[in-house]
């Protein structure tokens, strides 16, 4: 069942190549694999081998397929945007790959993504833009991933799975720094004590790399 979502994104992976990219980017091993801290990264080195040939690894999380399709696919642009530049020698990120910079900003907007700053991480929170939106439609890329994996299952004491918790009205703030989280029952402004870091919206937050 996977593989029919692996060969969707692989298909949006050529057809966003194509168009924002002049097909220049590699081919890179694509993988849906529990990820609830990043909606996608990729990898710095190819670290695939098929063959003589190497391939970079960019993973989008398993977790967050069920967001809507134009979200899940400016998480994969997002990741091509790394890509690029590491391929063209930019320095889009510092901070071990964490923090974004403007020079990330710069080229995932000129491909249709809007960037807004988060601290410690920069410029890395992605939203697909309208234009985005309406080019998926136009390429054919607007169909919702079918699999997603559940991340708020619980196991019942004979180790089978129960049924998920009802949704909360809490949300989740956690640290980028150092994962602490923490709920609150409406939309606050937190900050990590350990880190001075401040605490993201875990709906919201976009790492990179």
């Amino acid at each position: 069942m996977l593989s029919t979502d692996t060969k969707r994104l692989e298909d949006a992976y050529r057809v966003l190549n194509r168009e924002y990219f002049h097909g220049e980017l590699p081919m890179v091993m694509i993988t849906i694999q529990s990820s609830l801290k990043a909606y996608g990264h990729c990898t710095t080195k190819k670290i695939w081998a098929s063959g003589n040939e190497r391939y970079y690894e960019l993973n989008l999380s398993a977790e967050y397929l069920s967001r809507p399709i134009e979200n899940v696919l400016a998480t994969l642009a997002h990741e091509m945007v790394h890509i690029y530049c590491m391929e063209a020698d930019i320095k889009d990120t510092s901070n071990n790959g964490r923090y974004h910079n403007k020079r990330f900003k710069t080229e995932a907007e000129v491909r249709g993504l809007k960037i807004s700053y988060a601290p410690t991480i920069g410029w890395s929170v992605t939203e697909p833009t309208e234009e985005f939106i309406r080019n998926l439609k136009a390429w054919g890329l607007y169909d919702a991933c079918e699999n997603y994996r559940l991340g708020a299952m619980q196991t019942d004491s004979s180790g089978g799975i129960s049924r998920p918790r009802k949704p909360s009205s809490t949300r989740k703030y956690y640290c980028p720094v150092c994962g602490n989280s923490v709920r609150a029952t409406k939309d606050v402004n937190i900050l990590c004590m350990d880190c001075n870091a401040q605490m993201l919206k875990a709906e919201s937050l976009c790492i990179g790399t």
